[in-house]
Order: C-alpha cells, then structure tokens, then sequence
C-alpha cells in the first residue's frame, strides 16, 4: 500500500513541476503584436469629440487648418516673387495659427445659436441662416481677422484699421461668390454633426486666399502704380 501510495503521489509533484515550469516560461516568453482598439472605441471617441467637446474640437480645428493655409500662401508667395528662401516666417504661422484659434470659439456659438433659433431645412429657413451668415457673421469675421492678425504681428490699431480699409472689399466679395453656395450644402443637405468637418475642410481652402490677402502688402501699390501711369 506504501509504494502504490507513492506511485499515486509521483505524478502530482511531476504535474505540479510541469506547471510551474510552463508558468515561467509563459511570464518570460515575447509578448505578441498589441491589440487594436475595439471599432466601438473608436465611435465613441469621435462621438465625443463631435458631441461633448465639440468646442475644443471646433478650436483646435480652425487653429490648425489657419495655420495649413498660411503655410500654402507662404509657398505661394515665395514661387510669385522667385524668393530662393525655403525657411517659413514662423512668427507670421504662430500668428495666423492663434488668429484661427480665437476664431473657434466664434464660430462655434454663433453657429450653435442660427441651429437653434432657426431649426430645420427649409428652403426658407436656410436662406435666412445663409443671409445671417454674410450680412452679420461674415462682416465680424473678416474684422476680427485682419484687426487680430495685425495686432498679434505688431501693428497698431491705426495701421490695422487702414489695412481693413483697404481689403476689406475685396475680401468680402471674395466671401460672396464663396460661401453662400458652401452654406446652401450645409444648412439643407447636411446633418448637424456633420456640418463641422465640412466647413472646415471649405475653410481650408478659404484660408489659403485669407492669408495671401493679409499679406500681399504690395497689391495696392501695383493698383498706384498702374493708376498713375494711365493719368
């Protein structure tokens, strides 16, 4: 009975051996290739981003796609003037990047307010929001712009104040044949949650021609100078 006892017992210390053996070598070998984030985390995370933090997303957005603009309008200008300098004005980009910044915000509440004072999508809802958008926002923006973008680069107010002056216009009709056909799309075809990422993908675009009008310094004087000479 002893040595059947025995002959019972050996095989559990092998067993308990074999475990513990496998264990370290389990704690010890290479971990394999990480796990992918579940698609439901991702869905939850661009709901958040569009839904709860619509504000930060909306600022760090336009600050962003501000700054994608000027650096195309810089490049833009070095080819137009055969400038052989690679290197970005990067106190001109911290600028316009902050300008675009502060720009988030604006937009964001104004836009939040026209959804909920004028909701649906009517063809008539959505020319008063399309008429409140270039008679009142636009007109703001276009000020707020230029007066920041100046202050920000050392202007004073007085030089900002000429500078509105002087392209102010021009941009403002430029806004016309631009956005009311933008913002025919996102008030009557688009859903709400949708319409952030469309009209910064436009502001993209509109932000290339902003900067290269903030900048051109020398527009008006190629006017001067062509006016004179027909005189």
């Amino acid at each position: 009975m002893q040595c059947f006892g025995r002959c019972i017992t050996q095989p559990r210390s092998n067993l308990g051996r074999l475990r513990f053996f496998t264990r370290g070598y389990a704690q010890s070998s290479p971990a394999g290739p990480p796990a992918k984030p579940p698609p439901g985390s991702m869905k939850r995370m661009w709901k958040r981003l569009f839904g709860r933090y619509l504000l930060v997303t909306n600022t760090i957005s336009s600050g962003l796609l501000m700054m994608l603009g000027d650096v195309v309008a810089q490049k833009i200008e070095m080819k137009r003037d055969g400038s052989k300098q690679r290197e970005l004005d990067w106190y001109r980009l911290g600028c316009m990047t902050l300008v675009g910044i502060s720009q988030g915000p604006l937009h964001h509440y104004l836009y939040l307010w026209m959804d909920r004072a004028l909701p649906g999508t009517a063809i008539r809802t959505v020319l008063t929001k399309i008429g409140i958008d270039q008679f009142v926002i636009s007109p703001i923006f276009i000020t707020t712009y230029l007066y920041s973008a100046g202050i920000l680069e050392g202007n004073s107010v007085r030089a900002c104040t000429d500078e509105i002056t002087d392209k102010f216009a021009t941009i403002y009709v430029a806004d016309w044949l631009v956005w009311p056909p933008t913002q025919f799309i996102n008030f009557y075809w688009l859903s709400p949650k949708y319409r952030v990422l469309y009209i910064n993908g436009i502001t993209m675009l509109y932000n290339i021609f902003l900067c290269y009008i903030k900048h051109n310094d020398d527009l008006r004087i190629r006017f001067d100078k062509s006016d004179s000479a027909t005189k």
